[in-house]
């Protein structure tokens, strides 16, 4: 028993349990709502359409991108603006198309690290920029939803005493945790949370790194109120704001097809429960997730790009491949002067003359 549960929890299961949890809510979806509303979602979309979605997709990924400059910044590694664009289109594109939805991230943080010779800030990088993102959401969020008429309004008021109550249970349990240690895991401890204070909330990055995210959530709902314009949804922004904030959320959940699944769901269900119509949330859920891949796209230019560059790079490296220590100087003495005293001037000359051929 212990054996089969170490197997489900490996990351290739969860990958894989996640994509087949993705595809069985698509299944549902299409049997109870039929295959209409994703035509309808498809046709709708038009050339000006595709051209928003590649905009604000621009706007979203160049503010993401120099959210993950500054925090890599923060806990002592430089990235440059434009190879940050250019790595975070590429993660975007791949986790559009690939399972579970982390896998471009994933590959993002592992060539960081690589790139600047420390895996292990590189993809604390990654995760401090993700958190930052997703702490923006959360906040925001639970102002929306406590605050504006929602299909969840009366549950989320009544939930957050609850959820109150655990977050400071959760805190008294990590300082009790953190007190209880040895002295070398307090002191790593310490580490990684003086780093996620100098990446996310230091007197430098804080201001950058809020408005960053600020910026990126209010993308994603313009994003989802354009498919709701496209698809015909006939509500206010007023309206559509809550439902994006859900429909966000659920695009956080590991149970996805590249993407789609759980947003589809969830858009579907909200939209229902707020009398605007399943099939309607449906279709504007096909709509958004058409765009976030249009969006994505240049990821794939990057993505090809680089493996071109890569291949013609390699080639190179097979043929002239980098010496594994600098070549010394010919004809001389790097280090010590070949000046042999009066006494010794043969031996002096010998030593000299070994040391170049050497």
């Amino acid at each position: 028993m212990s054996a089969f549960l170490a197997r489900i929890g490996t990351r290739t299961v969860r990958t894989r349990l996640g994509t087949l949890a993705g595809v069985a809510i698509l299944v549902v979806l299409v049997w109870r709502l039929g295959t209409g509303v994703l035509v309808d979602g498809l046709r709708r979309i038009d050339g000006p359409t595709l051209l928003a979605g590649l905009g604000i997709g621009l706007v979203t990924t160049v503010f993401s991108a120099w959210r993950w400059a500054l925090v890599a910044r923060g806990i002592g590694i430089r990235l440059p603006l434009g190879a940050a664009v250019a790595d975070y289109y590429r993660a975007l594109f791949l986790n559009a198309a690939l399972p579970g939805g982390v896998l471009g991230d994933v590959h993002r943080a592992v060539r960081h690290g690589q790139s600047a010779g420390d895996m292990g800030r590189g993809v604390r990088a990654v995760v401090l920029e993700r958190t930052a993102g997703q702490l923006a959401l959360f906040a925001v969020g639970a102002v929306v939803l406590v605050s504006m008429p929602s299909p969840v309004l009366g549950e989320v008021r009544q939930a957050v005493p609850v959820v109150g109550l655990g977050v400071l249970g959760a805190c008294a349990v990590v300082l009790a945790v953190r007190m209880n240690r040895a002295p070398g895991r307090r002191a790593a401890g310490r580490g990684v949370l003086a780093e996620a204070r100098e990446g996310l909330f230091s007197r430098r990055n804080a201001p950058g790194v809020l408005v960053s995210s600020v910026v990126v959530l209010a993308g994603y709902v313009g994003m989802f109120v354009l498919a709701a314009d496209v698809a015909g949804a006939e509500a206010s922004v007023g309206e559509l704001l809550p439902l994006a904030v859900l429909a966000l959320l659920a695009m956080g959940l590991p149970l996805n097809v590249g993407g789609w699944g759980p947003r589809e769901g969830v858009t579907a269900w909200a939209f229902g429960a707020a009398g605007l119509g399943a099939g309607r949330g449906l279709t504007v859920a096909v709509v958004y997730g058409v765009l976030s891949l249009v969006a994505s796209l240049p990821g794939a230019v990057v993505l090809v790009g680089r493996w071109y560059v890569g291949v013609r790079g390699g080639g190179l490296g097979v043929l002239a491949p980098a010496a594994p220590f600098p070549s010394r100087p010919q004809g001389r003495c790097p280090r010590i002067p070949c000046r042999p005293s009066a006494s010794s001037s043969n031996a002096g000359r010998a030593g000299c003359a070994g040391r170049v051929r050497g």
